[in-house]
């Protein structure tokens, strides 16, 4: 794919769209762990005697253990794995914040019942759970809505995850209406993929990154999606798009 062009800004104008379920990357689109991943990388990288950088330029949205396979085969074991990601919210949990507008809408969603929404994260059990309880975010409506890097065979880009979450969502097949909402091109992709539209966030990774790995839209962050109105399913409206001039 060529080199997309920047040209436009944030002013499309609101649209409202109805959607059978939502699913939410974590890392980049719920909260922001990017100080506090790069510290604790600097940490592994000294241990596994791989150079931080190395690691760190293709990281995000990427499952350590996929990581490990490459840099560290004899590291790459789910024991390993677990343990050094369940110490990064502890040690550094005061380090993470919340993606703006992320707490607002998951809470609205809990208070208007919504339960068709699950989290596709790249990160462990313990990581997960961690950073949710460290910055006090909602969880999903059941604890099998929450598809981990252990849930699935494949990682981001691959889209398993995002497809277990729409199978235990009962959102299969292409007349569930599922909005993915990520930040890295690798999830993006992966929804993609997954048949779900994508609203892709501006938090992690360049305007020109996000908008080559072909979203529905493209925002800021989460302060431009507001929920408008929920039963079985969920309207949104999302305001201030970027839009080509």
């Amino acid at each position: 794919m060529g080199s997309v062009s920047n040209a436009g800004d944030y002013s499309a104008p609101p649209v409202q769209v109805t959607f059978d379920g939502l699913l939410f990357d974590m890392d980049g689109t719920i909260i922001d762990s990017t100080a506090a991943v790069e510290k604790h990388w600097h940490t592994i990288g000294e241990e596994i005697g791989v150079d931080p950088k190395v690691i760190l330029q293709t990281s995000h949205g990427r499952r350590s253990i996929d990581m490990l396979k490459i840099l560290a085969p004899e590291k790459a074991n789910w024991e390993y794995v677990q343990h050094m990601e369940s110490l990064l919210p502890l040690h550094h949990g005061h380090e993470a914040s919340e993606i703006l507008g992320a707490r607002s809408l998951l809470s609205s969603l809990v208070s208007a019942s919504f339960a068709s929404w699950a989290i596709v994260t790249s990160g462990t059990v313990p990581l997960v759970t961690g950073w949710l309880k460290a910055l006090s975010i909602p969880n999903p409506p059941s604890e099998d809505l929450l598809i981990t890097a252990e849930s699935v065979e494949n990682g981001k880009p691959a889209p398993d995850g995002y497809l277990l979450a729409r199978k235990r969502l009962g959102l299969e097949g292409e007349g569930k209406k599922v909005l993915v909402l990520e930040d890295s091109p690798a999830g993006i992709r992966a929804g993609k993929e997954a048949g779900c539209m994508v609203l892709g966030l501006v938090t992690s990774h360049t305007l020109e990154q996000v908008r080559a790995a072909e979203p529905d839209w493209v925002v800021r962050d989460l302060e431009s999606v507001r929920l408008v109105k929920s039963g079985k399913t969920v309207t949104l409206e999302i305001r201030d798009a970027w839009v080509e001039n």
